[in-house]
């Protein structure tokens, strides 16, 4: 059974509560996906064996019931197991603190999307940007010209402000170029040149991938960008662009150091001893990945 609906002051100590599941909803725009995959049913299997241990954190909807902030992934869990209730902390935030909490809680999953990336990125920094017009007048980091703000998500996302601002241009692709990406139909670097075409144009784009069956390469994109620039961005020029004829791109090389490799020898090694060791080592490992395979 669900607590009373109480909301705890600011300086009042958190606490645990146990929540009724239909009374959460999920957060407003919430840019990271809820799979059924095996990560998901990993959670399952834990929430079987030992339960929900760290609670979730929703905060109180003016309209009734709760918006999930942090926990998205274990409320669905909860749900697949058939629990009831699930733990959670009620916490009082604005909509900038909520987003803010939601991107960074979930920035730090290794299987993130590039376009759960973008979204993130984005709704982080239009936060970061209200809270900063709220700030005093005097305040040193007022003001979009400093781009405090893309540093501040670059920082915290250990990226630089350069790769942060061409995630966020991926946001101005029609969903069905982000949809591609996604899926690794369209490298991320052409499909941040393709963001610069216009909504008509990337429609047209679309027809001229399927069309000349070819995904662009990041020198087709930068053509398609600077015609658009131009204004002469046409069908015509589109399907000529993507029917070009790709260069192959050369295999590059594997150099080591031998300065590298004598860290993992002894010093009375020969060349050719370590050349001998090196090949056994990987034919070790290629059977064990073949092992693996059959198993």
């Amino acid at each position: 059974m669900g607590s009373k609906k109480t909301t705890n002051s600011r300086d009042a100590p958190e606490q645990i509560q146990q929540i009724q599941l239909d009374e959460i909803h999920p957060f407003k725009d919430h840019p990271f996906k809820v799979l059924d995959d095996e990560l998901m049913q990993q959670t399952i299997d834990s929430i079987m064996q030992v339960g929900i241990l760290n609670p979730t954190i929703i905060r109180p909807d003016p309209n009734g019931g709760y918006e999930m902030v942090s926990g998205h992934r274990r409320l669905h869990a909860a749900a697949q197991v058939g629990l009831q209730t699930i733990p959670a902390i009620v916490r009082d935030l604005t909509d900038d603190e909520a987003v803010l909490l939601m991107v960074d809680s979930n920035l730090q999953r290794e299987t993130i999307s590039p376009m759960e990336r973008a979204r993130a990125y984005k709704m982080k920094l239009e936060a970061l940007r209200h809270q900063g017009k709220r700030a005093e007048p005097t305040s040193p980091q007022l003001g979009e010209k400093s781009n405090w703000a893309v540093s501040l998500v670059a920082d915290e996302a250990g990226s630089s402000r350069s790769q942060v601002q061409r995630f966020i241009r991926l946001t101005e692709l029609n969903p069905q170029l982000q949809d591609m990406v996604d899926n690794k139909e369209i490298a991320v670097n052409p499909a941040v040149e393709l963001s610069f075409l216009t909504e008509e144009e990337q429609v047209q784009f679309l027809d001229a991938m399927e069309y000349s069956q070819n995904t662009p390469s990041l020198s087709q994109a930068q053509k398609l960008k600077k015609l658009s620039k131009e204004g002469q961005c046409s069908q015509e020029a589109m399907y000529a662009i993507m029917s070009e004829e790709k260069k192959p791109v050369p295999e590059r090389s594997i150099t080591i150091s031998g300065d590298i490799l004598r860290k993992y020898f002894p010093r009375n090694y020969s060349v050719e001893q370590i050349e001998e060791t090196i090949i056994k080592l990987l034919q070790s490992w290629q059977r064990n990945k073949k092992r693996q395979k059959e198993r």
